[in-house]
């Protein structure tokens, strides 16, 4: 209900908004809305040549396009000539129009995940037939029945729950969401109101979106392709931030729901958890700048190819498993995936649904606007003009992954990679989730349309992110 009431409020605003500027004359052209294309130039007025001034007619003459006020950190000026009228362009577009978000949305989106659900929906049949799945949930089952005390012990879910957050942690974004529809499915099996999320379902999807990260390894891609003198320096700190989130997701929803936070097992496995991290940290921190490059860039893909493998020898040695019910190893990995695809196309609405109401939202002005204004009171608030600058990245990470990646790689651009600036908006993109997507996606999956308390759970979790950020850039850079 509440996701419902959002999409309409920003879609309906952002719409009302810019009309509004159409008439106002504050607007030229809202073409770009419908039609436009990310990275396109704004076209902001047209008029005739003999309207110019002489020496820009002058030059327009023998060159029919010229840009003026050419600074990195202005808004250039373009005048293109032609046939007498002189088109007048300034900025570029955020992100693609309405009706290019929605066939990108197939072909950026759906068709990539399509794959991944397909591949690892495939290999999770594996697990369950070959009863890898079962045996990791008996397992498992007594730390789980803490946090989740409505799911039954040994329930398949508490084992997708678990890959889930595996994935995460060890940035194999791919795979994530694959076992996190998957726990999510599995869920609403024993959740007694089909429309309404259960309280497991809001606990595992704030969990999940909290996002426990071990090693980032996009963001350290990202600063190396920016030459960034140590592209890792920022993983501890996107370590801490992000486990600040996941510890305010569990301590908000396990209060809401009179979860025992206290259990010696639970504070046991946390503690271990922070070990964990901590050794693994200090033994990179030992590696040299060479050694440290290559161990981050391939971390997650020896561990996400070892699964797989682990998988497969598994399901080969459990093979009289899949005898027993009539099929084979590759005949289970099929239909797996056949699932895996069907999901990606009951989801299809909800993401072109959601994304189509962020494309508006962001060409209409009003993100800018709302941006501006917020950052406008966290300067006049005493903050750092290198925080404030920043601060886009965090503004626009819960509404989407594409739009704030954009203005993190703009803010190392401006400002540098080096920069606090540029360091701050990498924790900030590393240690939150695209919110409104995620609740979008997994809950529209399983048809859910009551999400409770779930989407300001997650957005306040956001902020305690955003904060925590801000304190542990000030402290470690």
């Amino acid at each position: 209900m509440v996701l419902s009431r959002f999409w309409l409020v920003i879609f309906i605003s952002s719409l009302a908004f810019v009309l509004v500027g159409l008439v106002f004359n504050k607007e030229y052209n809202i073409d770009r809305m419908v039609n436009g294309s990310k990275e396109s130039p704004i076209l902001i007025q047209e008029c005739y040549l003999k309207t110019l001034p002489k020496n820009l007619r002058d030059t327009l003459q023998v060159s029919s396009t010229v840009v003026v006020n050419m600074n990195a950190k202005d808004q250039d000026t373009t005048y293109v000539l032609l046939k007498g009228q002189v088109k007048i362009y300034s900025g570029i577009q955020k992100t693609d129009g309405l009706l290019p978000t929605a066939k990108n949305t197939i072909t950026d989106i759906i068709l990539p995940l399509l794959a991944y659900l397909a591949l690892f929906a495939g290999l999770m049949q594996l697990l369950i037939d070959s009863g890898a799945a079962e045996g990791m949930a008996r397992w498992l089952s007594p730390f789980f029945v803490k946090i989740f005390p409505s799911v039954p012990k040994n329930h398949p879910s508490i084992s997708y729950m678990t890959l889930n957050f595996a994935a995460n942690f060890l940035g194999l974004d791919s795979a994530a969401t694959p076992f996190g529809l998957k726990a999510m499915e599995s869920l609403q099996e024993i959740n007694p109101d089909k429309d309404k999320a259960s309280d497991a379902q809001i606990m595992f999807l704030c969990l999940h979106a909290a996002g426990l990260t071990l090693i980032p390894t996009s963001i350290i891609g990202y600063r190396a392709a920016a030459n960034a003198v140590s592209p890792a320096d920022v993983m501890l700190p996107c370590i801490v931030t992000s486990f600040i989130g996941t510890l305010a997701a569990l301590l908000i929803v396990g209060i809401r729901q009179r979860v025992n936070l206290f259990s010696r097992l639970l504070i046991a496995v946390i503690f271990s958890i922070i070990g964990g991290m901590l050794g693994l940290l200090f033994y990179i921190n030992s590696l040299d700048v060479l050694a440290k490059s290559h161990f981050t860039a391939n971390f997650s893909g020896v561990l996400l190819l070892g699964i797989i493998c682990l998988i497969l020898v598994y399901a080969f040695v459990k093979e009289r498993r899949f005898t027993e019910k009539n099929t084979t190893i590759f005949d289970a990995f099929v239909a797996g995936a056949k699932n895996g695809m069907q999901t990606a196309v009951a989801i299809f609405p909800y993401v072109l649904g959601m994304l189509v109401a962020i494309s508006v939202f962001r060409n209409s002005g009003m993100f800018e606007l709302f941006s501006q204004g917020i950052t406008w009171v966290f300067s006049n608030a005493g903050l750092s003009k290198e925080i404030t600058d920043a601060l886009p990245v965090a503004m626009l990470r819960p509404f989407s992954s594409g739009g704030s990646r954009g203005f993190m790689l703009d803010a190392m651009n401006v400002y540098g990679p080096d920069s606090f600036t540029g360091r701050l908006s990498c924790i900030f993109q590393c240690s939150a989730e695209t919110t409104f997507y995620v609740v979008a996606v997994y809950f529209g999956s399983i048809k859910v349309a009551n999400t409770r308390y779930t989407l300001w759970t997650m957005l306040l979790v956001d902020l305690i992110c955003v904060i925590a950020a801000i304190f542990v850039a000030s402290w470690f850079f």
